[in-house]
């Protein structure tokens, strides 16, 4: 049986209502769990991306891919694994102002080269990107001091190599 691995799906799209649903519903009729979604403008004037991290084996994968490109507003879809990309989460942190000159927290962050981004009288907003380990260490250690609020953001990334849709968009 093929091992499953954790592969980032890059989708170029026209940005129409209800993709995102179509989408979606591919990986949920195999029984893939997105693990993180992350839409934004590409790169390419008037075109969206969707990067999509699942596990799974590179046979569903392709699969998948192949499904998505069957959509009529995605003009292209690739696959990439964690070695073939450059990738990174951002974090916010949102701690009671009663720990914000605690040293632990302090070199923490410098460690973890996180930012107060927010001071306000009750509370203060530190904020990290890095790696999903990154993220998951400094939400380890600050998690004793009563996180008042957690958010992450899903997988940004970009391909080491040069991806070909930019040509692929001038040839339409």
């Amino acid at each position: 049986m093929e091992e499953q691995k954790t592969f980032t799906v890059s989708i170029y799209t026209e940005n129409n209502v209800g993709l995102l649903n179509r989408v979606s519903s591919i990986f949920l009729k195999r029984h893939i769990n997105i693990e993180g979604l992350t839409t934004s403008r590409s790169e390419i004037e008037d075109v969206n991306r969707f990067i999509i991290v699942a596990k799974m084996t590179e046979v569903q994968v392709k699969k998948i891919v192949t499904q998505l490109e069957k959509q009529i507003e995605v003009i292209r879809a690739y696959y990439h694994t964690d070695d073939e990309t450059i990738f990174q989460e951002s974090a916010l942190f949102k701690i009671s102002n009663e720990h914000l000159y605690d040293e632990v927290i302090q070199r923490k962050l410098k460690f973890r080269q996180a930012n107060i981004v927010t001071l306000t009288e009750d509370f203060f907003v530190i904020e990290a990107s890095g790696s999903k380990e990154h993220v998951d260490k400094l939400y380890d250690r600050l998690k004793p001091y009563g996180l008042m609020q957690f958010v992450r953001s899903g997988r940004i990334a970009i391909t080491r190599d040069k991806m070909q849709i930019s040509e692929l968009l001038q040839e339409l």
